[in-house]
């Protein structure tokens, strides 16, 4: 069998390989089985060209470097174990994520609802700490305050006001430095006084302590309000010459025993194991 193959097409149309050659007939050699060998080249040339990676191409480059390989490791969000939030008893991370969840703030004092306050104090049953500086917003803000505290009292409930002393330098310095629109001399010192006279008007209650904090711990203390309801607190770290209503509040809960409750729970004790009994009046 010859190896020659027959252009029917070109023999009907009476054209030859080239316009200038004769015509033959026959056109080019090739095995007599299978594709031309020049055909199969072509094919894997353009295979080649649609199917493989081109580096020269930016937006291959980009494509193959974001692809992630499906083994990656997701990241580890976890707190570091040196850091501030990983502070529970157990030191677990899911009790220092607790820690987190467990915390809310306001950017101000006043942005926290007055219902907030009332039920922490309704729901208490161990301890109520209120070591605010003056404290005297309670008894306008919160709904029948001096009878909550009566109740509590005589159910056995622990209450502790912690006052900064009228009379003391930092008092009179803090007046100075607020500087609002009410009397500047004694604005601070009616406040405390306000807080006295309502306490008076409670009674003797045999739960219910007060002590002014003392003068070394007195700047400690105005900058920083303390207000604990049993395993929860209410934190206002006061801002320089803003009032303690314009200054934020952290919402805290009891997660471990150095956690951010209790850091702020142990500055108020500390401020309370040095402060003095109210003077006999």
């Amino acid at each position: 069998m010859h190896a020659y193959s027959y252009d029917k097409g070109a023999i009907r149309r009476g054209l030859g390989a080239h316009p200038g050659h004769a015509f033959t007939g026959v056109t080019q050699f090739r095995p007599p089985y299978g594709p031309h060998p020049s055909r199969v080249t072509r094919a894997r040339s353009v295979t080649t060209r649609r199917y493989s990676p081109c580096p020269a191409r930016p937006a291959c480059r980009k494509a193959h470097s974001s692809a992630a390989p499906a083994s990656t490791p997701a990241p580890d969000l976890s707190p570091h174990p040196g850091s501030a939030q990983n502070t529970s008893h157990t030191g677990a991370t899911s009790s220092a994520r607790r820690i987190v969840c467990h915390t809310k703030s306001y950017p101000y004092r006043s942005a926290c609802p007055s219902t907030v306050w009332a039920d922490l104090i309704d729901s208490a049953g161990e301890e109520l700490f209120f070591a605010g500086y003056t404290n005297y917003f309670l008894w306008t803000q919160v709904p029948a305050f001096a009878d909550t505290l009566r109740r509590k009292a005589a159910e056995g409930c622990r209450v502790r006001f912690l006052l900064g002393d009228p009379e003391g330098q930092v008092t009179r310095q803090r007046e100075v430095v607020e500087d609002v629109a009410l009397s500047v001399s004694t604005r601070i010192r009616i406040r405390i006084r306000i807080t006295l006279e309502n306490l008076d008007r409670l009674g003797k209650l045999d739960e219910l302590e007060t002590r002014f904090s003392a003068p070394e711990d007195a700047t400690n203390h105005v900058s920083l309000s303390v207000f604990r309801f049993d395993h929860e607190a209410l934190v206002t770290p006061h801002l320089a010459r803003l009032v303690g209503h314009d200054s934020p509040l952290l919402h805290l809960r009891r997660q471990g025993d150095k956690g951010m409750f209790a850091r702020f729970s142990e500055h108020a004790e500390e401020l309370w194991q040095a402060a003095r009994p109210l003077p006999t009046r």
